[in-house]
């Protein structure tokens, strides 16, 4: 960062990469390689993790080396559980490891926001799937009519942790509308609150799309809040809100008595 050369002072301190806390995902909704080029440019250093959203990778050209493009500056790719819930509903598991192994992947997704499955099967592929990859697991239907009690929530975000799962994802979608947020797009604060009493915040990934939901993450939870289903196009001015650097969140961080 820029640091040294604009010498701002009280800024929060900045979880670095590689980091537990503080991560951001970018949500890829299909790239080409130029636009992966040009956004790293700016972005590598912000960016932790990339997921290829829902099903776009099945139709994304030059997948491999789009994947080999992220990795080789050291940021995990992995596939939108959307695509994991395609093999799952049509009894294509063996088929989707396979995937995996050409793609080279080290991250996995496991997700049941548009399928309906059994929690112990659900635990069973994370299970299965951290033998070998670092596993995501979303938390949280895409049906906006499926409103999930916070105590579900708490014990499927245990479970699946217990079950191999490095982070869990409060889902929300690439819309922000669901899951952790009303149809609104105003988040769920009661439910989150109920989560972080129960669920330690490293282990927590919120997807927040939106900028009013990321400030409010930001003000209430602090800069190194993990952050996910981020366009490629917000990843720097996410940043600016991390550290108190745009108007929405320009006031968190400051010490009042200097």
């Amino acid at each position: 960062m820029n640091q040294s050369l604009f010498n701002l002072t009280q800024l929060p301190e900045r979880s670095s990469k590689p980091r537990n806390n503080g991560l951001t995902m970018v949500m890829d909704k299909g790239l080409s390689l130029r636009e992966v080029e040009n956004f790293l440019e700016n972005g590598e250093q912000y960016t932790d993790i990339i997921k290829l959203g829902f099903g776009t990778s099945y139709f994304t050209p030059k997948i491999q080396e789009k994947i080999k493009l992220y990795q080789s500056v050291n940021i995990p790719v992995y596939l939108g559980g959307t695509l994991f819930e395609a093999y799952i509903a049509r009894n294509q598991f063996d088929d989707y490891l396979r995937l995996l192994e050409k793609l080279g992947l080290t991250h996995v997704e496991v997700s049941d926001g548009s399928l309906e499955m059994n929690h112990n099967t659900k635990c069973e592929y994370i299970q299965t799937l951290s033998k070998n990859y670092t596993v995501l697991s979303e938390v949280g239907s895409k049906d906006a009519e499926k409103i999930i009690p916070p105590y579900e929530w708490i014990e499927q975000m245990e479970t699946e942790l217990s079950a191999g799962a490095w982070k869990v994802i409060g889902e929300a979608r690439e819309s922000g509308t669901v899951g952790i947020f009303r149809g609104t797009g105003e988040v769920r604060s009661g439910l989150v609150a109920e989560i972080i009493r129960k669920i330690p915040q490293e282990s927590v990934i919120w997807e927040a799309p939106k900028k009013e939901q990321q400030v409010w993450f930001i003000q209430l939870y602090g800069s190194n809040v993990n952050l996910g289903n981020i366009a490629p196009n917000e990843i720097i001015p996410l940043e600016t809100l991390r550290l108190g650097l745009r108007g929405d969140s320009f006031h968190f961080f400051l010490n009042k008595e200097s």
